[in-house]
């Protein structure tokens, strides 16, 4: 059996609030788009008594061989949804790790959207569900890479042909961790995506939000703090904001030209950080 190429695409919070705590979990809200930067999973069924699962690439190292693809597989398999298959996969990773893109999560995402497009195995709503909520928080939404509005109360709303933007994603050499960034949350707001509309898409509207994480990991990593400053000074013709927990700092722009500009001073600037442009999907 040949090897099938799946394209595992890179997450990003355009806006963020925390609304609440469970006993377990932040409740969050979120406007979330995909961009072109991703991963390269390559799959293909194999005659094995267990599955094989590698990374490589400049973001696979220090990849714990209990990830997120592994942790799916083992799940399929105690919920017997998966159970006289076994695969190999190979995943090429272009997404850095603890940068608030979502690499690992959408990893399994699209693992899991080709099991089932392949009719390897084939879940109710309900497993489907529970399968994405045992393996990450933000599985689901890796499920459609789409414009996606995350309500307050764990819905997804999505939404096609929103327009598109060109994005600056800038990584110091460290990441953040979701968990120590989460854990020392002490403010919620309340809920403002719960009616969504393709109006929270346009570039004007998001201007005026914010990632309510960002305050907490730029008080951590003075860094981020002189990143972002540094993209908002670089054009005013956009806005900039962290993904996610961090590491990542994001600059939107409407133009690629003025995007490839600020990517040149930048890396003039700050030669040890990872930066990659991209555009919405």
């Amino acid at each position: 059996m040949n090897y099938s190429r799946v394209k595992s695409y890179a997450k990003i919070n355009l806006a963020l609030n925390i609304t609440g705590k469970t006993s377990e979990l932040h409740k969050i809200e979120s406007i979330v788009g995909f961009v072109t930067l991703h991963d390269v999973i390559l799959i293909k069924k194999i005659q094995s008594k267990k599955h094989i699962i590698s990374f490589k690439g400049k973001f696979s190292k220090n990849i714990s061989k209990k990830n997120t693809i592994s942790k799916l597989l083992e799940f399929l398999e105690k919920e017997k949804l998966l159970t006289s298959h076994k695969f190999k996969i190979k995943v090429n990773k272009y997404i850095p790790s603890k940068s608030g893109l979502g690499g690992g999560s959408m990893n399994a995402a699209n693992i899991l959207k080709f099991l089932i497009k392949k009719n390897f195995i084939n879940p109710s709503k309900a497993q489907l569900s529970l399968i994405c909520k045992s393996i990450g928080s933000d599985v689901a939404l890796g499920l459609n890479s789409t414009f996606t509005i995350l309500k307050s109360n764990n819905q997804i709303k999505e939404f096609k042909n929103c327009k598109k933007f060109y994005v600056l994603i800038a990584k110091p050499s460290f990441g953040c961790s979701t968990k120590d960034i989460y854990s020392s949350v002490k403010k919620f707001t309340k809920p403002r995506f719960n009616k969504p509309s393709k109006k929270m898409f346009n570039f004007d509207y998001l201007k005026k939000l914010n990632n309510s994480l960002e305050v907490i990991s730029l008080s951590k990593f003075p860094k981020l703090k002189n990143i972002k400053h540094f993209l908002e000074k670089s054009s005013n013709e956009s806005f900039v904001r962290m993904t996610g927990s961090g590491s990542a700092i994001v600059a939107y722009f409407k133009s690629k030209k003025l995007c490839d500009d600020v990517k040149k001073k930048f890396s003039r600037t700050y030669k040890n950080c990872w930066c990659k442009v991209a555009k919405t999907i």
